[in-house]
Order: C-alpha cells, then sequence, then structure tokens
C-alpha cells in the first residue's frame, strides 16, 4: 500500500470513528443491568425505573422499606441522599440522575463511589411535573472528594 498523506488521513478518521463506536459500545453493555433498591409505596422511583428502561437499561428492582442501611453500606453521604439507590457498573447511583449521565460515567470510568441528584429536583427523571424545572447537580461523589459532574 503506497502510504500518502489522504491514505494516512482517512486510516486516521476510520480509526478514530471505529473507538468512538467501541467506546459508545462498551458503554452501553456495561450499563445493561442496573439493580434498583426503593421503596414499595414510591411513585417517582417507578417514574424514574421507567426512564431507565426507555434508555435501554435492563432494571432488577428491589423493594425495602429501610434504605438507610444500604446508602450507609454504599458510602453516600447524607446531604447527596434521595428516595432510591442503584448499582450498576461498580458505581453508586443515588436519586434521579439522569439515564445520560450513567452511560457517560460508565464510557469515562472515573474513580469515584458515584453519581448523586440529592433530594427530588422537580424536572429531573421521574420528578417531571406540570410548571418549571428546578435546576440541579448531579454530582460525582468519592470517600473524600465530590465534583459536579453535569448541571440541569
Amino acid at each position: 500500500m503506497n502510504v500518502n498523506r489522504r491514505n494516512l488521513i482517512s486510516l486516521a478518521a476510520g480509526l478514530g470513528a471505529s473507538f468512538v463506536t467501541l467506546g459508545i459500545t462498551s458503554a452501553s453493555a456495561a450499563s445493561a443491568s442496573i439493580e434498583v433498591t426503593r421503596s414499595p409505596s414510591c411513585g417517582c422511583c417507578s417514574a424514574w425505573v421507567a426512564h431507565l428502561r426507555q434508555a435501554g437499561f435492563s432494571v432488577e428492582e428491589k423493594l425495602v422499606d429501610d434504605l438507610a442501611p444500604l446508602k450507609a453500606r454504599l458510602g453516600v453521604p447524607n446531604d447527596l441522599q434521595s428516595c432510591h439507590t442503584a448499582m450498576v457498573g461498580g458505581y453508586v447511583i443515588e436519586g434521579h440522575v439522569p439515564a445520560q449521565e450513567i452511560l457517560r460515567v460508565l464510557a469515562e470510568r472515573p474513580t469515584a463511589t458515584g453519581l448523586a441528584v440529592a433530594g427530588m429536583p422537580v424536572g429531573s427523571p421521574g420528578m417531571e411535573m406540570a410548571g418549571p424545572s428546578e435546576r440541579y447537580d448531579v454530582v460525582l461523589f468519592g470517600a473524600n472528594a465530590r465534583q459536579v459532574f453535569a448541571r440541569y
């Protein structure tokens, strides 16, 4: 094969597209199954589960009355807690985290415990209501640090 500038650029573009495709595929495959622990009486939790399923996740639900011991065991800080807790790909997902941010964390694989949306902000997945949405942060958290991962 004659290696000239045009062939080299085509090869590089093809490899780049392959790596992007592989990244998306591996993120989707890694996120195929998510385990959600929630209260049996929580309607917004059911709506968040529906959001995950619509995004392509396979969801296994565990219904429990008291999530506090699970949140403590998984290291979810008190100020980041919400109404449900999930596990996917080795990450804790706390609260109404958008599916696209879960896929992003699975693709990027940062060193962290997980992602959280504190409380139950109106307009977050599962908390859609008439009227204006609240601003909220998706927080990447670990044992000793946290940072805003996305802002809505």
